[in-house]
C-alpha cells in the first residue's frame, strides 16, 4: 500500500450527468507511481475501491481502447 495519495480525478470519459463516474487517484510511494486507485464517485464513501498496479492499470487502459 502507498503512503501517499493523490486527489481524486474525474474521468473524462464520465458523463456530467452523474450516470457513468469513475475517478482515479495515483498510490505513490518514494515519489514514484505505485498503484492506481479507481472508484465509482457515486459511492461518496468509496468503499469499493480497486487498486493497480501500474503495469495491470497500463493494460487495462491499452485494452479499453482497443
Amino acid at each position: 500500500m502507498s503512503n501517499t495519495r493523490t486527489q481524486w480525478t474525474k474521468s473524462s470519459y464520465s458523463s456530467g450527468e452523474g450516470e457513468a463516474c469513475v475517478e482515479w487517484r495515483h498510490g505513490l510511494e518514494a515519489g514514484a507511481v505505485a498503484e492506481v486507485d479507481v472508484a465509482d464517485s457515486k459511492d461518496s464513501n468509496r468503499s469499493t475501491v480497486l487498486s493497480f498496479t501500474p503495469a495491470s492499470w497500463s493494460a487495462f487502459v491499452t485494452s479499453v481502447k482497443g
